[in-house]
């Protein structure tokens, strides 16, 4: 299909409406239905708002979704490759209606948009997996989002923005399309080449878009993703203070930082084509993709999608697109020529260096040198800082198991091992006591379960993200929701999932509180181990069987563990 539009393909369609607009939208609002959005939502509709989305005007309706996902076209012809939906729960799509209109807030409360609601549909969410991403398997983390973290109704509709959501954070390097290329202008910058990254920029980097510029005779944008990346990412925070340090390093006003607030869907040969649209709306000429562009990586860490099947798509839609895509080799260090180089440059013979992402994580933790060929010192003092050595990081030890299995005996004997032994804040979270004191509203249906553990895991997260010990003792029943915690805490320090195999026969024999007998008679419904199942732990750092061991036992083996994975070091503990 064709673009039947008349409207210039390099225009940027901004969804901000103007002061007369804005003032009557915040009155109108005042008795609108509100809906909150979740920080996905939130990157989808700034980018809505601000033009980066141009030639979308609002969510997708259910025409354009079905060609996005089956063809990447609009249902005018346009070419869009990722589908951008409003995912409403259904409970609150049951108080709506076609033509109704809603207002979009900010987790701070203030509307940012008014959505006329078009159309309203419970999509095949699966069939979304396989179109977007070519696998529905769990392992890649745009499925995994799109099955398990939206919601189940869809809401497509225009959009009228009554203002951008509000940065608190390194707020002069963010740019509107609009701003960008008024800033180019500016400066004369006519031919700009962008540089997508999600990663610390090291040597090779700055070396590959030196040489890009140089040989397109353009400038250059470097213009990582702030939104959401893929999980185990490099916090931005720490990365944007790296993309600072190589600044300097590149030709004097060669070059230019700024930042966008994009969800990813790591959706790889269509994710290319997707940044690349984004970057001609925010006026670059140039586009650089490099191998496997935005591609995930299995359970095994095999690639989802081909090495050069992110570059074949980009540039077969690039004329298409108005900016010139440009596929990049590997740069590796050549040793006997003392120089990055395109991998097929290397003479035939040559020592090749190279350091992996997992090998370079090591070096930091451990405080090993890393070799000044592969990175900038400031770079690597800036990774350091951020990524501290195990022993001073905050991490989270997770029990889970039955109920009786022993989690709470062994965490409680853990918690007194770890304050005698270690100078960091220990914290219990028992799955009693939680349930007491944050989730007393809850039931114990598998929606009200999963958010209590879920609450637990967001609790251990601010404790090991601020350098303390968590230790949390729930059932825990469900692989997602426990792997879920574990991508939540693994984002700011150490995660030990702990599982207290012990049978089901033991445990009820012990039954304290009567539960299981209860089960049985009938007389409690969804009990885990009797008419609700536990998932047990396939990967769990640490495997406990109390039928064996006694909880002190128990507990030095955890002990143990932690020490042979450096989270306790006789430079961590008290003196």
């Amino acid at each position: 299909m064709q673009r039947t539009t008349r409207e210039p393909i390099d225009a940027v369609k901004t969804l901000l409406v103007d002061e007369k607009r804005r003032s009557e939208l915040k009155a109108e609002s005042i008795h609108l239905p509100s809906w909150d959005l979740s920080f996905r939502q939130l990157w989808d509709t700034e980018l809505l708002l601000n033009g980066a989305f141009t030639p979308l005007e609002g969510y997708l309706k259910q025409e354009d979704s079905r060609g996005v996902c089956e063809e990447m076209r609009l249902a005018d012809g346009s070419l869009w490759p990722i589908p951008i939906h409003l995912d409403v729960s259904e409970q609150y799509a049951e108080s709506l209606s076609v033509g109704d209109r809603i207002a979009l807030r900010h987790p701070e409360g203030m509307v940012l948009a008014i959505l006329t609601i078009s159309d309203m549909w419970k999509p095949d969410r699966e069939a979304e997996a396989s179109a977007v991403f070519g696998t529905t398997r769990m392992d890649h983390p745009g499925v995994r989002g799109l099955l398990h973290e939206t919601n189940p109704v869809y809401l497509g509709g225009k959009l009228e923005g009554l203002e951008l959501p509000p940065h608190h954070t390194f707020r002069q390097l963010r740019h509107t399309p609009l701003e960008l290329r008024a800033e180019f202008a500016r400066l004369g910058w006519n031919r700009i080449v962008a540089f997508q990254t999600r990663n610390p920029m090291h040597r090779a980097h700055a070396e590959l878009t030196r040489r890009v510029a140089a040989e397109q005779g353009a400038k250059l944008l470097i213009h990582p993703v702030v939104g959401r990346t893929s999980p185990g990412d490099i916090d931005y925070f720490a990365r944007v203070h790296c993309y600072q340090a190589v600044l300097p390093q590149q030709p004097p006003g060669s070059t230019m930082l700024s930042l966008l607030p994009l969800a990813m869907r790591m959706a790889g040969p269509r994710e290319a084509v997707w940044h690349a649209l984004i970057r001609k709306n925010y006026g670059c000429t140039h586009f650089i993709v490099g191998r496997d562009h935005a591609g995930p990586r299995d359970a095994d860490g095999k690639p989802f999608y081909g090495q050069y099947d992110a570059q074949e798509l980009a540039q077969k839609h690039a004329e298409e697109m108005r900016i010139q895509v440009t596929p990049v080799e590997e740069m590796v260090y050549c040793e006997d020529r003392g120089e990055y180089m395109q991998r097929s440059e290397v003479p035939a013979g040559a020592r090749v260096l190279n350091l992996s992402g997992t090998e370079l994580r090591r070096r930091v933790r451990e405080g090993i040198e890393v070799p000044s060929w592969f990175s900038y010192p400031e770079v690597i003092e800036e990774l350091r800082r951020r990524y501290p050595p195990r022993a001073r990081q905050g991490f989270t030890v997770f029990f889970t198991g039955l109920s009786g299995s022993g989690k709470s005996t062994i965490a409680n004997v853990l918690v007194a091992k770890l304050m005698e032994l270690d100078a960091r804040p220990v914290t219990l979270l028992d799955g009693d006591i939680v349930r007491k004191n944050l989730s007393s509203e809850l039931g114990f249906s598998k929606e009200h379960r999963d958010l209590n553990i879920r609450r637990i895991g967001f609790v251990a997260s601010e404790i090991t993200k601020n350098g303390g010990v968590a230790l949390c003792a729930p059932i825990a029943p469900y692989a997602a929701t426990r792997d879920d915690v574990r991508r939540l805490i693994d984002h700011y320090g150490g995660f030990v999932e702990v599982h207290v195999a012990t049978p089901l026969e033991v445990c009820e024999e012990r039954d304290r509180k009567g539960l299981y007998a209860k089960a049985r008679a009938g007389l409690i419904q969804g009990f885990t181990g009797i008419d609700d199942p536990y998932e047990a732990p396939e990967n769990a750092e640490v495997v406990i069987d109390t039928a064996e061991l006694s909880a002190e036992q128990a507990a030095q083996r955890v002990i143990h563990f932690l020490e042979k994975e450096g989270y306790i070091t006789s430079e961590s503990q008290k003196s």
